[in-house]
């Protein structure tokens, strides 16, 4: 259970995940009157949805456990804004127009658009009582604060993997580049050691897995992010794993 977590972090960390499933669980049991949009409601019920962030540095296992928390609790619905926003884009809605034009101009999607992206993905989930698993946003605490306006979070997974974990695990990771083959040598090793297992060509490391700009972007993500952990364990929806 949780892969990743067994390869890189303590048994202690393993089983403090197996406690995430339990919260989890009792979220989805709960029963609870939500408002978003303004307009819109979900009635309170057996199976109400409900409204769950996870936070996590880059490279901590994010997406893994998110998989694994949507494998584990189907009645959750995976809402990764920066996926969302390239699909918007791709399409070019209207949403997706909007946003191109501050993108094409070198500036940062507003909070506004970026909920509205959000809330767009989320209402017909939510009318149908399903769960929502935010991933990517938001990052600061005033982004929190416009989000918490439309929707109320009950609940937020942060994972604490410590620094040193993540920088190694990054820094033992070599890549294919034509095909984008990704191994590591301490869990995916290659058959032999610098090529690749098809073509046998050899294996790169990215300049952005070098440990020194790994712990620079570790660095940088605990100065934004820090303020807005506090504002949700103020809240008393925070869960650190």
């Amino acid at each position: 259970m949780y892969a990743f977590v067994s390869k890189t972090c303590s048994s202690e960390m393993a089983g403090r995940l197996v406690v995430m499933r339990t919260g989890l669980r009792r979220l989805s049991s709960s029963t609870k009157q939500r408002q978003f949009m303004s307009s819109m409601s979900v009635a309170a019920h057996e199976e109400e949805g409900h409204f769950a962030l996870i936070l996590g540095k880059p490279g901590g296992g994010k997406g893994t456990i998110s998989g694994k928390i949507l494998k584990d609790f189907p009645q959750f619905h995976h809402i990764s804004t920066g996926d969302l926003l390239r699909k918007h884009v791709r399409e070019e809605t209207k949403l997706g127009l909007e946003a191109k034009g501050y993108m094409n101009e070198g500036k940062l999607v507003p909070d506004d658009l970026m909920i509205g992206l959000v809330m767009e993905e989320a209402a017909p989930n939510l009318e149908e009582g399903k769960s929502l698993l935010l991933d990517g946003f938001p990052r600061t605490v005033v982004q929190a604060k416009s989000l918490e306006e439309t929707v109320h979070v009950d609940l937020v997974i942060n994972l604490d993997i410590p620094t040193e974990t993540i920088v190694e695990r990054i820094a033992d990771r070599w890549i294919h580049p034509a095909s984008g083959r990704i191994y590591s040598y301490s869990y995916k090793p290659p058959k032999v050691e610098g090529l690749d297992d098809e073509t046998g060509e050899p294996l790169v490391q990215r300049p952005d897995d070098q440990p020194e700009k790994v712990r620079a972007r570790l660095q940088q993500y605990d100065e934004v992010t820090a303020p807005l952990v506090n504002y949700y364990a103020e809240n008393g929806v925070l869960e650190n794993f």
